[in-house]
This record gives structure tokens, C-alpha cells and sequence, in this order.
């Protein structure tokens, strides 16, 4: 059999972490079994579906690196076949029109409910009228639908339980549970991956599948993702779009380990390479309880791939945030070099963005606490002594760099933070930067001397004052 999986979104706005869970997992599964994953875009929703939330899913996609094998498909583009399969339910004897008033709808419903009964309008319908109305599927009276769930393991739900779902509505649109079902039979899904709040549908599309003759796919319910206080997980919780999390700084793949821990596990392991996760995915791993998202967790993730992934990966969406924070990254060091430099201490690719604009562009003012503490009395005279050992090195290497504040200090009885800390402060702009020698030797021979020139001048026009 060959392995089919899809994800379906309905883009009626952006992606958010439950919908790439979903994603993630459908696509890990076709990955790991050698099948294929589809993307499928259920936009029969003409009133809020809209071409910014397509975008938007598309980009989501595009930068967790969830790429499809088959598609998009769009259902909007697939009536003619809804239509078709309409026609072949009626003909059956599996659907019907369904005229009823919506006095006459209350009444049965009122009946039925006070009999424990799901509403059935089958055989109480003024079916002369074909032109206005709905149509619902027959659904079956007796027997039960079972799922052989697995993630859930099997569920049972009696058909008595089920009402005649509408498969098409009174302007001729089909409805959800019709479109998916059309779509996984001509598409070959075999297996359907997605959340579980989706576990009532179920039984009313194996239904339809049924009477169509169509196999049956395999379905695999997941759990939800709840916020930090059990309620369903919200934009409080931070179920903002995926692109807001590249936005805020972290990396896909950390975004994409975070989200295969919520809901599935592999022993104690907590980081896993993509593919690792291909590797080791299964179904059978799946949880059955629901996950907590936890912001911090996934912040102390993202910062153990900033610091162990290859500086190349970092670098590349890195600049994305350097562009991003109006820097021009040809203007400085390789960015390669600022993430080796800046990975230790950065959380996040918006920090080490922020904690790197002295490379590329000039500081209009040193940050008041560093100055106060390192410009005194005796700092400029510290500067230019350093100012005419470095324009005297024929090399600029950070190494011999790093020699020459060590002599300066020894030469004027100095510890060596009396020394290195007001050269950090006028070359960065702050107190805080990665080692000195690699500082000096990222930011290079002509930006330096300009900026201990810059700082001599000012604690001298400080000291007059």
C-alpha cells in the first residue's frame, strides 16, 4: 500500500501551531514510511476564506520546510466533482432532498428529542420541490460505525446516534464532511492524520465513504494542545502564527522539535535533528492525553539550536533578521562568524540581531550605565595607549590583538578589566560583547581605530566639563 498523508487547512487565517503539529506529523509519517504528503486547501468556505490566509499558510509551510509531494489542491476548484458524487449519493438512495420548513424542522427535532432520538427528516420531507432546500445524507439507522483509532485505540459510536448530516446546502455548496470524504478517496489518503477534535466527524465520513465503496483510510486522532491553565490553547497562551515565531527570532527546526514533543516522545530524548525525527516518528508514540505548551520550554529549545546548529543554518536566518532591523550584512563581518561569536548568549536570532549592530553600522551614543562605570579619569589615556599599539600591528589578528591589551595592562599596572572594559565600551557602544579579541577582530582595523578615537575625545570633552 502505498502511504498517502495530507493536511487540509481551511484558510480562513494563519497558521498556527496546532494546524503545524498536524502538519508536522502527517508529513513525518508519509517521510518515515517512504509515502507521499499532500497539501490540500479546504476553502469551501466562500464567505471567510480568503487569498491572505492561503499566503499565509503557504509561507508557514514554506519556513518550517514541510514540503508537499503533491498539490495544493483547492476544493473551490473541485465542485463539478462534489457535485457528481451528490448526484450518485441521491440516485442510491443514500441522500435526499430535504425540503422541510424551518417550523416544520423544530417539530420533528422537538419529537425526537423528547424519543432520546438524533433528528432524521428522511421520509418527513416535502420532497417535491427539488430546486430550494438542502441535502442530507441517509445516514444508517442500525448498526455502528468502528474507528480503529491509532492513536485512541478503537471507538464505537452507534449509528442511532448520528443525525442525517446536509451534504449539500440550499445554494448548492457541499459541505465539509462531503468535500473531505470525496477528497481522501481521489486522492488515494491512506492515512488521516489530524486532531482530535475531529472525532465526531469521523463516524459520519466512514458513513459516506461506506456507501460510496471506497476504502476506508486509516485514521490517527491526536490530542490537543492546552494552555499552561487547561484550557484549550489561545493567542494567550501563544498560539500566534508560525510566521510570528520567525518574527520573534526562533529557528523552524526548533520550532519543529518543540511541536513533535506535544503529543509524541522517544524515551527522555528532548532534541531531535529532522532527521531523527523521521527516523523515529511513529503513531504508536503518540500520546493520548493532551499537551501543555509551555513558552519556555520552547525558548530554551530554540536556544540550544541557536548554539549547536551549524553557524551556516543560524547564519542564513540570521539575515532575515539583520535586514529585518535595518542592517546591511555587507557592511561587516560574515555572518558566520557573528553567530560563532554571539550564539552563547542569544536566546533568541532577534538578540543576536540586536546584540550585533555595532558591526555593521556606527552607535550614536554609548549606553549611559557602561560609560559611567568605564569613561574616568585616566580611561583615555588606557585608549590611546591601546590606539597606538593596534595602528602599529601590520596583522590584524585577534589573537596578537588580545597580546597587546595584556602588555597595556601590565605597562600601566592595570587589572585587565581596567583595560578591556573602556576599549569594549568604545568599540560596541556597551558593557556587554563577546570576547574582546574576537570583538576586535570581527569589527576590523578601520572601524575600530575610528571608535577608540571617537571615545578618547569624548571622555576628554567628559572630563573638561
Amino acid at each position: 500500500m502505498t502511504i498517502k498523508t495530507r493536511f487540509a487547512p481551511s484558510p480562513t487565517g494563519y497558521l498556527h501551531v496546532g494546524g503545524a503539529r498536524t502538519a508536522l506529523f502527517s508529513w513525518l509519517y508519509a517521510k518515515k514510511k517512504g509515502g507521499k504528503f499532500i497539501l490540500r486547501i479546504e476553502d469551501t468556505d466562500l464567505e471567510r476564506s480568503t487569498q491572505a490566509s492561503v499566503d499565509a499558510i503557504f509561507d508557514g509551510m514554506n519556513w518550517l520546510g514541510l514540503t508537499h509531494d503533491e498539490g495544493p489542491f483547492y476544493q473551490t476548484q473541485r465542485f463539478d466533482r462534489y457535485k457528481e458524487i451528490i448526484q450518485q449519493l441521491l440516485d442510491q438512495g443514500d441522500a435526499y432532498h430535504c425540503t422541510c420548513t424551518r417550523e416544520e424542522l423544530d417539530t420533528l427535532r422537538e419529537q425526537q428529542k423528547a424519543n432520546k432520538e438524533k433528528p432524521r427528516y428522511n421520509g418527513k420531507c416535502k420532497a417535491a420541490n427539488h430546486s430550494e432546500g438542502v441535502i442530507r445524507f441517509k445516514n444508517p439507522v442500525d448498526g455502528e460505525v468502528v474507528i480503529n483509532d491509532l492513536v485512541k485505540g478503537d471507538i464505537v459510536v452507534a449509528n442511532k446516534e448520528l443525525d442525517d448530516l446536509i451534504i449539500a446546502r440550499s445554494d448548492g455548496t457541499p459541505t465539509y464532511n462531503l468535500t473531505v470524504v470525496v477528497d481522501d478517496m481521489d486522492m488515494g489518503i491512506s492515512h488521516v492524520i489530524r486532531g482530535d477534535d475531529h472525532i465526531n466527524n469521523t463516524p459520519r465520513q466512514i458513513n459516506i465513504l461506506n456507501a460510496l465503496g471506497a476504502e476506508l483510510p486509516k485514521y490517527a486522532h491526536v490530542p490537543m494542545i492546552l494552555g499552561s491553565d487547561g484550557a484549550r490553547l489561545s493567542k494567550r497562551h501563544g498560539a500566534v502564527s508560525v510566521m510570528q515565531y520567525r518574527d520573534d527570532g526562533f529557528l523552524p527546526d526548533a520550532l519543529l522539535n518543540y511541536l513533535v514533543r506535544l503529543g509524541w516522545s522517544h524515551g527522555d530524548q528532548e532534541v531531535f535533528s529532522i532527521d531523527e525525527m523521521i527516523e523515529l516518528f511513529d503513531l504508536d508514540g503518540c500520546n493520548v492525553s493532551a499537551s501543555t505548551f509551555n513558552p519556555e520550554k520552547l525558548l530554551w529549545l530554540n536556544h540550544q539550536y541557536i548554539m549547536n546548529d551549524e553557524p551556516e543554518y543560524v547564519a542564513k536566518h540570521l539575515e532575515w533578521h539583520m535586514n529585518n532591523q535595518g542592517l546591511d550584512v555587507a557592511n561587516g563581518p560574515a555572518l558566520v562568524e557573528v553567530v560563532k561569536a554571539q550564539r552563547e548568549r542569544s536566546k533568541t536570532l532577534v538578540e543576536m540581531a540586536a546584540a550585533s549592530h555595532y558591526f555593521y553600522q556606527d552607535f550614536e551614543s554609548y549606553d549611559e550605565k557602561a560609560a559611567k562605570k568605564n569613561f574616568k579619569a585616566g580611561s583615555d589615556e588606557v585608549l590611546q595607549a591601546l590606539l597606538d599599539a593596534f595602528s602599529q600591528t601590520e596583522e590584524w589578528d585577534g589573537e596578537k590583538l588580545h597580546q597587546i591589551v595584556l602588555d597595556t595592562a601590565e605597562a600601566m599596572e592595570l587589572k585587565l578589566g581596567k583595560v578591556a572594559q573602556p576599549l569594549r565600551v568604545a568599540i560596541s557602544g556597551a558593557g556587554v560583547s563577546p570576547a574582546i579579541d574576537i570583538t576586535l577582530s570581527l569589527l576590523g582595523r578601520e572601524k575600530t581605530l575610528a571608535r577608540m578615537q571617537t571615545a578618547i575625545e569624548f571622555i576628554k570633552e567628559k572630563l573638561d566639563k
